[in-house]
């Protein structure tokens, strides 16, 4: 189901916890908002749809990849860049990796770990930063 996004600055501070079997109707209504939002948005969180829990979706080409408790398990070659959200107007500088590794979960809870680089690990470290509150 496509969810409002969510723009409260008070919600999208709070820390997200850890996703369960239990979400999985989150994933859902994330990976429908993400494609209803194609046209202007490459990512988002839950938060952003009013959950706290630790879930992304990023489109990597033409497919939206949901990630359930995904964490960054290394990072290289930082640089700055300016950086937009669909929950916030305006840009914002911030300092991101261009090369990452992420462990995560699938929609089926089996775990993976991938390595991502350019503009698709950007999108995700601007994701999982919604976890710990941070709005960019």
């Amino acid at each position: 189901m496509i969810k409002p996004i969510n723009k409260d600055r008070m919600s999208l501070a709070q820390i997200s916890k850890p996703a369960t079997p239990d979400d999985s109707q989150v994933v859902i209504d994330l990976l429908d908002t993400l494609n209803d939002h194609k046209e202007d948005c490459v990512g988002m969180a839950a938060n952003m749809i009013g959950v706290h829990k630790q879930i992304i979706a990023v489109t990597v080409g033409v497919v939206n990849v949901p990630m359930i408790n995904p964490k960054i398990t290394s990072k290289a070659n930082s640089y700055s860049v300016k950086e937009g959200c669909l929950s916030l107007s305006g840009e914002r500088e911030t300092t991101r990796y261009k090369n990452i590794e992420v462990t995560f979960l699938d929609q089926n809870f089996k775990q993976h770990t991938q390595k991502f680089n350019g503009f698709i690990a950007e999108i995700i470290q601007h994701e999982i930063d919604h976890f710990d509150g941070i709005l960019i």
